[in-house]
């Protein structure tokens, strides 16, 4: 169940162009048809299935500091982390060029039309940022990092996808002059994003129930003391004016 709900939130709630903005270049350029936006959709996912478990791996047994104590215990002082952002990107560059050859291979029509977009997945900024997200989210095992690559992909893909298929959709709608282009691009990318906000509370509905109800039940005493306090405070100064009266009439 954890997998599943870590699944869904890295595609809906985590989506790395509508919640992050990562990846914009390719996203904006690629995404004219449908066809293209699909390749390069795939591709992503295949590169961050790849990418982010293998720098889970490096990650637990490299780059942390006391990561490398498994050589012997005259290695657990020594401290890689420098190294994150050099071994991430070359992994990444590893497999953008293993999909390279591939898609060169079985499909020369779509490595045509993504052109220099193919290779520049390398220096994708969504695809960096999945490796980075991975190792600040701390996960336990390979599992829950390969759920998240794979989701966090499929996330990329939907993105590109749907705006892919609503610029094929308005071409030729009467579009205003001044929002032609990237313009209503850009429109339509902050309406879906916010559309995807909505997503935040599917899988934490009921978590502000419980603050609320121990807030609730920490003031009350406190409340209760204060109206106490009040109530006694009146109560002298009752008494103090009753006996100033009566002094007064006596007199």
């Amino acid at each position: 169940m954890e997998l599943l709900q870590l699944f869904l939130k890295s595609i809906f709630i985590d989506n790395m162009v509508f919640a992050t903005f990562l990846g914009m270049c390719s996203y904006l350029a690629v995404s004219k048809k449908v066809s293209t936006a699909v390749g390069l959709g795939a591709a992503v996912i295949f590169v961050m299935l790849v990418t982010v478990p293998l720098n889970f791996l490096l990650d637990q047994y490299l780059l942390r500091p006391g990561a490398l104590v498994w050589l012997g215990e005259e290695y657990a002082d020594y401290d890689l982390s420098f190294l994150t952002f050099i071994l991430f990107i070359a992994t990444i560059a590893t497999m953008v060029q293993l999909v390279e050859m591939i898609v060169e291979k079985f499909a020369p029509a779509l490595y045509t039309s993504l052109g220099i977009f193919l290779p520049l997945i390398a220096v994708n900024c969504a695809i960096l940022g999945g490796s980075l997200f991975m190792q600040q989210k701390e996960f336990n095992n390979i599992t829950e990092a390969t759920v998240y690559g794979v989701g966090s992909g499929i996330g990329w893909f939907l993105a590109i996808l749907a705006i892919a298929a609503i610029r094929e959709k308005i071409r030729y709608s009467n579009v205003p002059p001044a929002f032609r282009g990237l313009g209503m691009t850009f429109i339509l990318t902050g309406l879906m994003a916010i559309g995807f906000m909505s997503f935040g509370g599917m899988l934490s509905g009921g978590d502000e129930a419980e603050p609320k109800k121990e807030i609730s039940e920490v003031t009350a005493p406190a409340t209760t003391e204060v109206v106490e306090e009040v109530v006694i405070d009146t109560l002298v100064v009752e008494e103090v004016v009753n006996d100033s009266l009566t002094q007064t009439v006596q007199e």
